[in-house]
């Protein structure tokens, strides 16, 4: 059973707005699950996305009532397959090193911070970082990350600028 979910990072939002209604009714409404990597930084965001099957973590730009509401850090078992779910800190530079140590025995393991869109394989694990879909971005281009877990897992970056 192929099991297709959309992921998010870094949005920022301060609330709902036209960019994050487009890019659920364009992207996320027919996924089975959406995850959100952190960077929040609002509840209204949260229940929005909460619509459908949702799963996130807090960001270390999130304030309190979001990290109230959402842990530091998750697995989610699907299928056969185990999902690390986890912000991310410090410098881009090393991160994928940190965040590995937090978690045993995952496929996957979908992070955020770095704004920057991450999709390959290292020590074993699929490292997948989507970018950030509203939020401040040095390339000047907005992602999403949409997973595909059947057979294999597969990641793809969807580049939503032009």
């Amino acid at each position: 059973m192929k099991i297709r979910i959309g992921v998010l990072s870094d949005t920022h939002l301060h609330g709902v707005n036209k960019a994050i209604r487009d890019i659920y009714d364009t992207y996320l409404s027919d996924k089975d699950l959406i995850v959100h990597a952190g960077d929040v930084v609002s509840n209204e965001i949260v229940d929005f996305l909460s619509k459908k099957n949702f799963q996130g973590v807090h960001g270390n730009m999130d304030p309190l009532d979001v990290k109230r509401q959402l842990p530091a850090k998750k697995v989610i078992e699907l299928g056969d397959y185990r999902l690390g779910l986890i912000h991310g800190w410090g410098a881009a530079s090393g991160i994928e090193a940190r965040i590995l140590t937090e978690f045993e025995a995952v496929d996957v393991i979908v992070y955020g911070h770095t704004h920057v869109p991450v999709n390959h394989v290292g020590a074993g694990v699929l490292f997948f970082n989507p970018g950030t879909a509203t939020g401040l971005s040095s390339s000047g281009l907005h992602s999403i990350g949409i997973l595909e877990l059947d057979h294999t897992i597969q990641g793809k970056i969807v580049t939503l600028d032009g």
